[in-house]
């Protein structure tokens, strides 16, 4: 079966040099159907790290085209702040794809972050949008490469390619879990999204979190989970982003305000870590210095650290600091 428009995904990619960093704040993405007015124009002021502007699911057929120019509208004129803007586009086995992004791209590139492209079955999925997006900004003159891409996994067949998804193109900066179409891709036995399907007695979703997590870990990506449908159970949001958060996800995606406060608490490390890791990092540091003795581990307190305990809190220091975090205490 053909996943991609022929000419795109065969012909030879114009590879964009890779930005600096990827690795921004999505502790809580909010979707927002690209066809309410009234939706764009609140999502500007709440407190979401990432907007993603839908085109796919949230959008009706009939409205698909002119919720591409309220897109674009509100990218060049609404006030985001320093939110992360990205849309959803179509996926490739639809009619609306290419003009999803040629009309986004080219009507609000500059004001653009990130494409998400759903329902990713292979790499040639990504590649092709890798070099539309090519070939739209050298047209329009934006600087080539700037604009990320954020990938979905939404079924089995996206899942068995993952690590060749993952490694597609140096666009790429997350990894999405959709968990609604892929519980129908295999025929799970349960209605409720993102909650466990009655009869099975573990967790049903650890296999294909961590299947994705380390897909994107291995290519320097960030991994997301999808959505919580149940909008109005903000306990059951906080259990299973909870859930994701304490494998290493970065992120949850957000249906309603609500969310959003608690996705943000569950994917930021507590105080009182940050704090520790800080400690870690200035004892490690100590000791390996010559006035330290220039050893390879010490204690710090009953805890004994080394090289290892320096790379698990560096990367803790990190998403602090991306997060806006600071030392509390020496």
């Amino acid at each position: 079966m053909t996943t991609a428009p022929a000419a795109l995904a065969s012909g030879a990619q114009t590879i964009p040099a890779p930005a600096a960093t990827r690795l921004r704040p999505r502790r809580s993405c909010l979707a927002v159907p690209g066809s309410n007015l009234r939706f764009l124009q609140k999502a500007q002021s709440l407190a979401a790290d990432q907007v993603f502007l839908d085109l796919e699911d949230a959008c009706a057929p009939l409205v698909k085209e002119s919720a591409r120019h309220l897109i674009v509208d509100a990218l060049n004129h609404g006030e985001w702040g320093g939110k992360i803007r990205v849309v959803r586009v179509n996926d490739w086995t639809t009619q609306w794809t290419y003009r999803d992004v040629v009309t986004v791209v080219e009507g609000a590139g500059p004001k653009l972050d990130c494409v998400m492209l759903p329902k990713v079955q292979d790499d040639a999925q990504v590649k092709a949008l890798d070099l539309l997006l090519t070939q739209i900004e050298k047209t329009m003159g934006f600087e080539v490469g700037r604009i990320g891409i954020e990938a979905q996994i939404e079924n089995a067949r996206g899942l068995v390619n993952v690590d060749a998804i993952a490694a597609a193109s140096p666009r790429l900066e997350t990894i999405v879990f959709g968990p609604a179409d892929f519980m129908a891709s295999i025929n799970m036995k349960s209605l409720v999204v993102g909650e466990q399907p009655p009869g099975y007695p573990a967790d049903a979703y650890h296999y294909i979190l961590m299947r994705i997590l380390m897909a994107a870990r291995a290519n320097d990506l960030q991994a997301i989970d999808g959505p919580y449908l149940q909008i109005r159970n903000v306990g059951g949001f906080r259990e299973v982003a909870t859930r994701a958060a304490a494998l290493g996800y970065d992120g949850k995606w957000v249906l309603h305000p609500d969310q959003i406060a608690a996705a943000n608490e569950v994917f930021s490390p507590s105080q009182q870590d940050y704090d520790h890791a800080e400690l870690i990092l200035d004892a490690y540091e100590w000791c390996t210095s010559e006035a330290g003795g220039a050893k390879g581990s010490d204690m710090l307190g009953d805890e004994m650290i080394d090289e290892a305990s320096r790379k698990v809190a560096i990367k803790l220091v990190k998403k602090g600091e991306r997060n806006r975090m600071t030392r509390s205490k020496n």
